[in-house]
């Protein structure tokens, strides 16, 4: 696999359509290969951090309302720092880890880093796991008032993605990424 050195895409203009404190939303007109024109939209969001916080064979997850899918899910605890792009990554999934759901970590080792939706959006996502579990309090924020913490064997976790009950893709993927390298 080679990384190209060149946009394989000329960016002709660009502009910011949407903008808040979580994401910008730019519009970039542009010329492929060939000459022929096009537009992109982009979505423009700082990475997150995706901690799988395993424990003699339980998985801990968090089950939270998201608002754009209209229901509630369960997923591995993550976040991203909007107010602090520049966050280390381990520093930003340990401090994730101990908010949501109260956990702190001895060791914490970087899987992978993955893209979200590479498609739209410049945001990816470090995945850590988290091992030496020592629980506290969690200590969430505001739009985090309804999230839930529980652990789960890792067999179940594989069951409820099988089956459709986890939906979350960097869930998944994180899941994904540390079976391949022989780490669950």
């Amino acid at each position: 696999m080679t990384k190209l050195t060149r946009p394989d895409i000329k960016t002709l203009s660009s502009r910011v359509v949407y903008e808040n404190r979580w994401m910008r939303v730019r519009e970039d007109t542009i010329e492929r290969p060939d000459g022929s024109p096009g537009i992109y939209g982009v979505v423009e969001k700082t990475d997150f951090a995706v901690i799988v916080p395993l424990h003699n064979g339980l998985i801990h997850l968090v089950e939270q309302y998201r608002y754009p899918v209209q229901g509630r899910y369960w997923e591995l605890p993550q976040g991203s720092w909007e107010d602090a792009p520049g966050t280390d990554p381990l520093e930003l999934a340990r401090a994730e880890l101990r908010e949501e759901t109260g956990l702190t970590a001895t060791t914490m080792t970087h899987v992978g880093h993955l893209f979200e939706c590479y498609g739209h959006s410049t945001q990816g996502y470090h995945i850590y796991l988290a091992h030496g579990l020592q629980a506290g309090e969690a200590q969430r924020e505001p739009s985090e008032q309804d999230m839930v913490s529980r652990a789960f064997p890792v067999e179940s976790v594989l069951t409820m993605i099988a089956e459709g009950v986890i939906k979350d893709a960097a869930t998944v993927a994180a899941l994904g990424l540390l079976r391949l390298k022989g780490l669950l």
